[in-house]
């Protein structure tokens, strides 16, 4: 008997949708969605964080059975963990297409304008009239637009200025502070010597991250990793770093940049519907 019981709920967690990553504030696995849409929701989505320190995401998803929505929503928030940590800011606009079926699924953070009631009636009266004329990016659209309104009248602790766009910044900078380690590093070092080039080139690079970035952390890093590859690199002229291991793209930094949650809180509140 207990193995049967035991049979049952793995039976049932392996029959779950699996939750798909966070890769962008819209999600888009049914194709619905052009790149164009997607873009524009994004940017919109994007300046409003910058503004008002929230995280709204967009999810469209062919279907969440076995599953009911809400089941589902939850653990796509568990595991996304939309808004910024203690302050619980998040927001989730999910789509289930083929069941005809979307929520918003509200952070702690958030119930106290964006309560049940308000997000039924976004979900009712803006997005659901729209989905059954079979405009989807405009129903998306306006219920980002009526949640973000909402929204804007809740006192949140103001966003960091630098926090949103932190690792889109690092991949900018990337390609900036590796070309300046390699041309730069190699003639300090050819011209000054390998500790003194290194010393000067690891500032240079350090200042540089902090500047694009913003981050000590990313400063400090950089700056350590530019002194050792001029402290370490071959001896054959700049531009040649075979003798330090794993080669400047080893680690710390990505250039993909990309989005994720801050830890944000969820606790089942929101409105569902269906078209």
């Amino acid at each position: 008997m207990i193995r049967l019981v035991a049979w049952f709920f793995a039976a049932a967690a392996w029959a779950q949708q699996s939750v798909p990553p966070l890769t962008a504030q819209v999600v888009d696995q049914t194709g619905t969605l052009t790149t164009e849409q997607k873009a524009a929701l994004e940017r919109k989505l994007r300046e409003f964080e910058l503004r008002k320190g929230a995280q709204i995401a967009v999810l469209m998803v062919p279907s969440t059975a076995p599953e009911p929505i809400e089941q589902y929503s939850l653990r796509v928030v568990e595991q996304w963990k939309l808004g910024r940590k203690k302050v619980d800011d998040g927001a989730l606009l999910i789509v289930a297409k083929n069941d005809r079926a979307l929520r918003i699924e509200v952070g702690y953070g958030l119930e106290g304008a964006l309560n049940d009631a308000t997000a039924k009636r976004i979900v009712s009266d803006i997005i659901a009239p729209r989905f059954r004329d079979g405009d989807f990016f405009g129903g998306v659209s306006a219920g980002v637009d009526a949640m973000m309104g909402v929204i804007e009248g809740e006192p949140l602790p103001a966003p960091k200025k630098a926090a949103p766009s932190e690792g889109g910044n690092v991949g900018q900078a990337l390609p900036v502070l590796l070309i300046l380690a390699l041309v730069a590093g190699g003639l300090l070092r050819a011209t000054l010597g390998r500790f003194l080039g290194g010393a000067i080139t690891g500032g240079m690079v350090g200042a540089l991250a902090w500047l694009l970035v913003g981050t000590l952390a990313v400063a400090l890093f950089a700056g350590v990793i530019a002194f050792l590859f001029t402290l370490l690199g071959g001896g054959r002229g700049y531009g040649y770093y075979g003798g330090f291991p794993g080669g400047f793209g080893g680690g710390g930094f990505s250039s993909s940049g990309g989005f994720s949650g801050g830890g944000g809180s969820f606790g089942g509140g929101g409105a569902s519907g269906r078209w």
